[in-house]
């Protein structure tokens, strides 16, 4: 007879999440996720297989539940520039606000594991075309409703968008500085001019 699981997959996902983020992957061992997990660990191997598996779990989580929220923050927003400006302020609130400074989980995935890595790079590669397809779609949106330039080439400048978002986690880990976070974005904003 098959046991019961006794804790909540879903909250164990968002706490291993918690610690590869503070502490970056090869950081952490087996035992520190045992530890703060409060799960042995046969039942960690059992549910989730190891701690690589358990480390891609939580990394597609993160950048799916991300993307949905950029997807429906952007899409409150008529206009398309309030929409990017109030989206990269938030970056920056966030940013300034985490004590940890740790960045965006992606960013610090991409910088720790590639090169070198091919299967994380695959995801890295699905994730930068998901979010650039979020941005390039809501840029079509301006350029639709005549608030953003025809002649703008909406693909480069979500390319750009989403260099400026991964670029901005990265500055503000080194000098979360909000006045020069927000100098810095409204100078690259300007692109949408």
């Amino acid at each position: 007879m098959a046991r019961t699981k006794q804790f909540d997959e879903e909250e164990v996902l968002n706490r291993a999440l918690e610690l590869f983020w503070k502490q970056g992957y090869n950081a952490t061992s087996m035992q520190d996720l045992v530890s703060h997990l409060g799960i042995n660990r046969a039942s960690l191997y059992d549910t989730y297989s190891g701690k690589r598996q358990l480390f891609n779990r939580a990394l597609n989580n993160y950048r799916l539940h991300n993307a949905q929220g950029i997807s429906d923050f952007l899409n409150k927003y008529d206009s398309v520039k309030e929409g990017l400006h109030k989206l990269f302020k938030n970056s920056i609130n966030e940013s300034v606000s985490d004590k940890d400074h740790k960045g965006c989980f992606v960013t610090n995935t991409t910088t720790e594991l590639i090169p070198g890595d091919d299967e994380i790079h695959t995801v890295l590669i699905e994730n930068k075309i998901l979010f650039e397809g979020i941005f390039e779609e809501y840029i079509n949106k301006g350029i639709k409703s005549g608030e953003i330039d025809p002649s703008k080439n909406a693909k480069s400048i979500a390319g750009f968008l989403f260099m400026l978002n991964n670029g901005l986690r990265v500055t503000a880990k080194v000098n979360p500085d909000r006045s020069e976070l927000e100098s810095i974005i409204e100078s690259a904003l300007s692109v949408l001019d």
